[in-house]
This record gives C-alpha cells, structure tokens and sequence, in this order.
C-alpha cells in the first residue's frame, strides 16, 4: 500500500512538473495612468498600480480563456467588494468571467496544428485601451482608441461603452437564432477605431490571429 501511494504521489508531481513547465506565461502590464485591477479566467485576479505587472501561467489545452481589466474598484481585506466596470460577482480574486462592459484579451491554447488561438474582443463593450502579442515576433494586436470618449449616446454607460447587444437584445445586435446579420452603424462605429478587435461575431477573418503553441504573451493596458 505504502508503494502504491508512493508512485501515485510521483506521478501527480510529475504530472504538475509537466503542466507548469509547458505552461504558456501571460505577463499582464498596467501602463495606465490609474489603478486596474486586473482579472483572468482561469487565473483570478490582481490589483496592478501604474506601472505594475503580473505574470500569469496558464496550463496547456487551456480553452475559453480570457483576460481583462476592472476599473474603479473597492474590495475589504476578504478581497469582497465591487467594481464599476468588469466586475466579477464582487470578488477581488476572479471566478467565472466580468460584467460588461469590459475589454477583452480570450485565447485558447495547444489547438489543432499546434496552434494558439487569440483575439481581443469587444463584444461585451469596451472599458479600457487594451494591446495583445506575443512576446517572440508573431502578432501584435491592439484596441486603443478613445472609445469610452467617443462612444455613441445609446451606448455610454458609467466607466464602458456598451455593446448594442448589452443594450438592445435584439437579433440584429446579437447575430443570434441562426440567422445573418450585416454590419450596423455600431459595429462600424467599432471596427474603424480598432479594426484588430471583434466588433460582431462575423469578424473572424479579420480579428482572429494564431501563433504556435508554446508561445508567451503580453497584455498591456493603455498601450
């Protein structure tokens, strides 16, 4: 019996050995003149000053993954509290993904052709100038406009700009129930300020980049 727990202990630390050593590392950089605190599924979350980072690993075959940033928090010393935009159900260490409107970094790793799928996304608004690469020469996308500035009046909301989808619910926001959907004045009022994001879920062409599995990224906020 001693043994077999002995060999079941070796195998689940070489298995752990396995999963950090190949583990793909997100540094995430606050360039921000103000305080975000940063938030990552899987992941958790961290405060990040100006100037600030936070170096991130992720397990391989990791999917449905994302990164993003909350502005205007305040949390207790339990790490329990709320955050104006981004907020994910009041906890300073992230479980599940953030309020809208939030500006977000999503990947999936060690994909078919070993490949890393990435792309920032505004399909749940936008709170904060938001820049994505990889750390060796592959790709470097951005969304950096003034949109919270700019944003249209239907789509302002304390802190973020909000998708129409958010705001309307409606099929020709939302691209939903399997039917086509074209571009809108709000969608292009997106992809002209940041044409490397997601604006509506037809931009795959155009927004969605890969570069090979065991790359390391960087997420930098106000590039």
């Amino acid at each position: 019996m001693k043994f077999n727990y002995t060999l079941s202990l070796l195998v689940s630390c070489f298995i752990l050995y396995l999963t950090f050593t190949n583990a793909a590392n997100f540094n995430i950089i606050n360039q921000c003149t103000y305080t975000v605190w940063a938030a990552a599924s899987p992941g958790g979350g961290r405060r990040l000053d100006r100037g600030q980072s936070w170096s991130l690993d992720v397990a391989p075959g990791t999917t449905n993954a994302r990164i993003w940033g909350r502005t205007n928090c305040n949390f207790d010393a339990n790490g329990q509290g709320q955050c104006q935009t981004g907020d994910c159900n009041g906890r300073l260490e992230c479980q599940g993904y953030g309020k809208p409107p939030n500006t977000l970094a999503e990947f999936v790793l060690n994909q078919p052709n070993n490949l890393d799928y990435f792309d920032i996304s505004l399909l749940y608004g936008f709170n904060i100038p938001l820049e994505f690469s990889s750390v060796t020469p592959c790709h470097d996308i951005r969304c950096s406009a003034p949109i919270v500035d700019q944003c249209p009046t239907q789509l302002r909301t304390p802190g973020g700009c909000n998708n129409p989808c958010t705001v309307f619910n409606t099929t020709e926001y939302c691209c939903t129930g399997g039917t086509s959907c074209g571009p809108t004045f709000f969608s292009t009022f997106c992809k002209v300020r940041c044409p490397d994001a997601y604006c509506d879920p037809r931009d795959d062409p155009t927004s969605l980049f890969t570069c090979p599995s065991g790359t390391n990224y960087r997420v930098l906020f106000c590039p």
